[in-house]
């Protein structure tokens, strides 16, 4: 059986349907998946034994030059390309107007989605011919391991999903045989970054257990501020620029990650690592961390800054990580 999943973004998003395609490979045996993804999140797919092919989508970039000559060659190979297969089942995880009409839509085979009430947005399910009934009130993980049981005929598990990509990065783990906390600081929206005196003051805390803390970057202005948080705190490095897959490896070979909500965060769910996650204005019931060793701090007031350094590593020495004794 061969199946067509469109699933495009955010990073988050992506990471949130591994679990539903290990659901499919244990009820079906032999299944085999296709899947449509934007471009800078291309290698996370690759990274799930049942995908056979990742055909990378660039939605987000074509929009802004729709009709140049180049833009339109590159549709027209994604469009062949999409159409070069006859699939037994097309499943739009997605559930936006964007991803049914020039994604979905293009595909050839029974198509599925959420329907009018369960999809993001109601006018996606125009495009599928068979629109599935998913509960809204559960997270975002769990909504689509029961789309893609509904759409291919078989019983969603009642035991926690599996990511099943934690064994691809097996033996590549990074770092030696130093204990090391990775720390997540870099998020899109600024109420949901952690104060940087915070963050330091944190650094300072873990200073006297000894342990070492790597921090990644992606853009220009997170790297100046892991700088500014690694000055004068010999025990912090500064990661170079790094793919989405040698982020994957550092974090795999960390001890524990803290971090605030981004998509990098749900990497580290999904790689298995004790992680400690940041909320603030965000509600973690529905898209919050989900996996093994996920632990959440919540704002009380909703306002980052009313997390303390302190709060953080009490949490961490609950989680009772081997090389995280206290002095």
């Amino acid at each position: 059986m061969r199946v067509l999943i469109v699933k495009t973004s955010s990073m988050g998003d992506v990471l949130h349907t591994l679990p539903a395609l290990t659901d499919a490979c244990d009820a079906i045996p032999g299944i085999r998946f296709d899947w449509v993804v934007e471009e800078g999140f291309a290698q996370i797919p690759s990274w799930h034994a049942s995908v056979n092919q990742v055909i990378p989508v660039a939605i987000r970039r074509w929009r802004k030059a729709w009709f140049s000559s180049g833009v339109t060659k590159e549709r027209q190979v994604f469009r062949k390309q999409i159409q070069s297969v006859q699939y037994d089942a097309v499943i739009d995880a997605q559930g936006l107007l964007k991803s049914a009409a020039l994604v979905t839509r293009l595909a050839q085979g029974p198509k599925h989605g959420m329907d009018w009430r369960s999809a993001r947005e109601p006018l996606a399910c125009l495009f599928y011919q068979y629109r599935h009934a998913i509960a809204r009130q559960q997270h975002a993980v769990e909504r689509t391991r029961e789309l893609f049981a509904k759409s291919l005929s078989y019983e969603k598990p009642h035991h926690q999903g599996d990511y099943a990509i934690a064994r691809h990065f097996q033996g590549q783990k990074q770092g030696g045989t130093e204990p090391y906390i990775v720390c997540l600081h870099a998020t899109t929206r600024d109420d949901k970054h952690w104060p940087e005196s915070r963050w330091l003051e944190f650094i300072q805390l873990v200073s006297d257990t000894g342990c070492k803390i790597k921090l990644p970057w992606g853009a220009e202005h997170e790297r100046q501020r892991a700088e500014r948080l690694a000055l004068g705190n010999p025990h912090v490095e500064v990661l170079p620029k790094l793919t989405l897959e040698d982020v994957a490896n550092v974090l795999a070979g960390a001890c524990a990650v803290v971090s605030v909500d981004t998509g990098l965060s749900h990497l580290t769910a999904a790689l298995d690592r004790p992680n400690v996650t940041l909320f603030g204005p965000t509600d973690p019931a529905l898209i919050g961390g989900y996996g093994k060793n996920q632990h959440q701090i919540i704002s009380k007031t909703r306002e980052m800054a009313d997390i303390s350094a302190s709060q953080v590593l009490s949490t961490l020495w609950e989680l009772h990580l081997p090389f995280f004794a206290k002095p």
